[in-house]
């Protein structure tokens, strides 16, 4: 007997693939275990179609100058960088979340859309979200949250080990105050 489940469009968040250098491939898999819609800057194209996976939309700067799967959408940036380019795509397409696959992370660049997009940024082995005040989450013990902006915070079930590094007491929750309507935090992946 098989099971089957009802994926909705837009239900899983979308997938932006930005810059792959130095991220794990076997979580790539897990992040396209739903079938996301999978958007690509047009820089890694070929390399993420070498990969085996099914592309619905390019994101370029330039003319797009190469042969595309079928069906495949084209963002063009305009005066936009290419990650506001994106995110802006998706808000007016009502996506609720989006998970983005990067080489960086600047803060600057995801402020605007913290509010409209729930979004979740691998860059540099961690994974990068905001969060807002009074926010707890259970982990196991010794876990790294990184805080990545200063925020006059006030934490529990943390240790402090450097400037904006803890590690998670024990088994369990902790949890961050803080008065931002948001800040950025990061766990390693």
């Amino acid at each position: 007997m098989s099971s089957h489940h009802i994926i909705r469009e837009k239900q899983e968040p979308a997938l932006f693939i930005l810059n792959m250098s130095g991220f794990d491939e076997e979580y790539l898999g897990q992040l396209l275990e739903w079938s996301p819609t999978v958007i690509v800057h047009s820089a890694i194209y070929e390399h993420v179609v070498s990969l085996g996976i099914k592309i619905d939309v390019v994101v370029s700067k330039e003319d797009v100058s190469f042969a595309l799967q079928e069906h495949i959408k084209i963002i063009p940036c305009g005066d936009d960088d290419v990650t506001t380019a994106v995110l802006k795509y998706l808000v007016a397409h009502e996506y609720p979340s989006v998970n983005i696959i990067t080489d960086t992370f600047l803060a600057k660049d995801y402020l605007f859309f913290v509010d409209y997009i729930d979004l979740v940024v691998f860059a540099d082995g961690k994974k990068i979200f905001p969060v807002k005040p009074e926010f707890s989450k259970w982990k196991p013990a010794e876990e790294n949250i990184y805080i990545l902006q200063e925020a006059q915070l006030s934490t529990k079930g943390l240790n402090l080990i450097a400037n904006n590094h803890y590690q998670t007491e024990k088994d369990g929750f902790y949890s961050l105050s803080f008065q931002q309507p948001f800040i950025f935090i990061a766990e390693d992946l």
